[in-house]
């Protein structure tokens, strides 16, 4: 009874603070609105992936004239939200020339190209923690700052293979351990409806250099949000997918055990739904692609709705923004009225207790402490105290985000221990909870995030709202952020729709479906 009072209290002076925190950045720290990207004048930039890769093969544009269109945007973005650390610009275009060259041969048909190499001439970007042979790969860690990666990541090389052209990486947290992209590297990647304000984390870079048309698409990676907060944040469609569907090798950080494993997940982030299904196929291990049944046609009107509005009260988590309530309603009301489907509102009540199961999922046997991950020597950790006492005086080489985090991890629950062994048991249980309801039919509608985009660094005074998709990756289920328009404050907002293991292709589906109904990804600066 004690410990529930002092809980209480604590809970009530962290939304004080979260209160005071938002009135002193909005009138004092930055003010109300911050720039917004220029306005997209190429209309190339306004295409889908698929439907670039179209006109590419059937020659009503050049590889060489999209690809310079984006690299033109991306030059003129960079400047004013930071989102691209490496580039490889002019190589790019030397083989956007192959490219155009290859298909004015003849050698291979439009219909051969559109089945072995379906995104052939097409730009593509990915974030600086993904292996792209010969580009930096530093995750954001000052120690790593002159990595360049020796060769692709699987997933890399896949799309290389269907005809995609690298041509930047962009942005992260330092060691992809925040949900806001920040390094002692690059500096901060600002969000393109706002500069004010996040674009999310730790595949930061890469929804911002979306949503700003900078890219038609691209590739992150996700172990607590890292791939579908930035796509709500940044307006955009981001897939985490099923767990051990894609091959989660060629990263930094790797995983060190199987629940890292089973938590970690490659996807595809794009404006556009129509390009999620063709990149999954791609990126998904060959093994495992025939799993996801991606050709099995979804009948909408089949599917079991099931959504829920918040996470029932976690500790420390600020409860959901009216915005994003209003949207996930909206979306309640289409399913219900318009295609008249099933639609049960759930109180899935372990969802409240997802922090700590998820940090114990993190903290398991084989687990690198983070103090000693984002050390310069491998076998060592840093002084995360002593650190702290440099960051005071600008000398540590790390952010503060990582420091408080590194901290807290110290202080956590253990491998082996009785608390350990029962949030695994939670972890279980929760999983029952989600297949019992989800079965092979059904869908999770649930919030992205708490709050839209916060103002820059506002993310320390809120340190647990990532709970939202940490769920999912807790379970190790498929979630796509879906977006669904602006909300009062001028950025995005959006919800995650969650499937059964494998039923990836009904996220997809109804990715499409919302896309159609309200219009999906919308332009910063029309």
């Amino acid at each position: 009874m004690a410990s529930a009072l002092i809980l209480t209290i604590l809970n009530t002076i962290h939304q004080i603070i979260v209160f005071i925190g938002r009135y002193v950045y909005k009138n004092f720290v930055y003010g109300d609105r911050g720039a917004k990207v220029p306005p997209i004048n190429n209309p190339l930039l306004l295409e889908s992936a698929t439907s670039l890769a179209k006109k590419i093969r059937r020659q009503e544009v050049t590889s060489v004239e999209v690809m310079t269109a984006f690299i033109e945007r991306a030059k003129e973005i960079n400047p004013i939200i930071n989102c691209v650390v490496d580039e490889r610009y002019s190589d790019a275009l030397k083989e956007a020339e192959e490219v155009d060259k290859f298909i004015a041969s003849g050698v291979m048909s439009e219909e051969e190209m559109e089945q072995k190499k379906p995104f052939l001439g097409v730009p593509i970007s990915t974030k600086d923690s993904i292996q792209v042979k010969g580009m930096i790969n530093t995750a954001g860690c000052v120690h790593r700052k002159n990595v360049v990666a020796d060769k692709d990541a699987p997933v890399v090389a896949n799309m290389k293979k269907a005809g995609a052209i690298f041509y930047c990486l962009t942005n992260v947290p330092e060691l992809c351990m925040w949900f806001e992209s920040n390094n002692e590297i690059f500096g901060r990647t600002s969000n393109p409806y706002d500069t004010f304000r996040i674009c999310g984390g730790s595949s930061g870079g890469e929804g911002a250099i979306q949503a700003a048309a900078g890219s038609p698409f691209g590739i992150g990676s996700d172990i607590g949000g890292s791939i579908r907060m930035p796509a709500f944040f940044n307006g955009i469609f981001g897939h985490k997918t099923s767990r051990s569907i894609v091959s989660n090798e060629g990263q930094h950080p790797s995983v060190h055990n199987a629940e890292e494993e089973h938590m970690l997940g490659i996807g595809p982030m794009c404006r556009y739904a129509c390009d999620l299904k063709p990149m999954l196929k791609l990126l998904a291990r060959e093994e495992k692609v025939a799993l996801l049944k991606l050709d099995e046609p979804v009948d909408i009107r089949k599917i079991k709705v099931y959504y829920q509005e918040n996470d029932l009260g976690g500790n420390f988590v600020t409860p959901v923004d009216k915005d994003i309530q209003i949207a996930l309603m909206k979306v309640v009301e289409y399913f219900k009225n318009d295609l008249n489907l099933e639609v049960t509102r759930t109180n899935i009540s372990r969802t409240k207790n997802n922090i700590p199961m998820w940090l114990a999922n993190m903290a398991c046997k084989g687990s690198v402490p983070l103090a000693q991950q984002i050390s310069p020597n491998p076998n060592q950790k840093i002084n995360v105290y002593l650190e702290l006492v440099k960051k005071i005086f600008g000398k540590s080489n790390h952010t503060l985000a990582v420091l408080l985090t590194a901290l807290k991890a110290e202080f956590g629950v253990q491998p082996d221990t009785p608390e350990h062994k029962y949030l695994q048991e939670e972890r279980d249980k929760t999983i029952k909870d989600f297949q019992d309801i989800l079965k092979d039919d059904g869908i999770f509608l649930y919030p992205s995030h708490a709050t839209v985009a916060t103002y820059h660094t506002e993310t320390l005074l809120r340190p647990l709202n990532f709970t939202y998709t940490s769920l999912i990756n807790l379970l190790g289920m498929p979630s796509c952020n879906i977006p669904l328009g602006l909300g009062r404050e001028g950025v995005p907002v959006g919800i995650q729709v969650v499937s059964n293991y494998n039923n990836d292709r009904l996220c997809l589906a109804v990715a499409c479906e919302l896309e159609k109904a309200f219009g999906g990804w919308v332009n910063p600066n029309p």
